[in-house]
């Protein structure tokens, strides 16, 4: 059962998939009608579950699930894993390779493989201060706090002197 994202708990997982570029307009439009579809179908077990999904920056599809009132089940999660690669398929992007890293350039949004992250970071061309995005988060309070967050207080700090 498709609801507002921001109508989920807190404790609702996330799953954050990033794509290698934007997406037009008119892609997002198609997008979310078949996110509309995808959401208001998805069950588990054949239960309905209660979900949302929001998109930011042209590129990231975040789906939500409030797990207080059913969880996501191997099927559930398999159904949501070949939906993502559809979408991947029918516009030619890449958005479950995790091994790749988005950051913010003022207003624009980067995207590096890690390789080149590392490279960067080590030229100095990214800093502490760089604002990345934590795809790791796992429930809707972390992607509001913990999801754009400088490179220091994410995983990427490694990388940074």
């Amino acid at each position: 059962m498709l609801v507002d994202f921001n109508t989920l708990p807190e404790t609702s997982r996330v799953w954050i998939y990033q794509a290698n570029r934007s997406f037009s307009e008119d892609e997002l439009q198609e997008i979310q009608e078949k996110l509309n579809v995808f959401i208001e179908s998805w069950t588990a077990h054949g239960s309905d579950l209660q979900a949302a999904y929001t998109i930011k920056y042209k590129r990231f599809i975040i789906i939500g699930l409030n797990q207080d009132l059913n969880k996501a089940t191997g099927c559930s999660i398999d159904a949501s894993v070949r939906f993502i690669q559809d979408l991947e398929q029918t516009y030619k992007v890449d958005l479950m390779d995790k091994m790749n890293v988005s950051y913010k350039q003022g207003e624009f949004v980067a995207y590096k493989s890690l390789t080149d992250f590392k490279k960067m970071a080590k030229d100095k061309a990214i800093s502490k201060k760089t604002i990345v995005f934590n795809n790791l988060v796992t429930n809707v309070a972390e992607l509001s706090e913990n999801w754009e967050v400088p490179a220091s207080e994410s995983w990427h700090s490694r990388f940074i002197k």
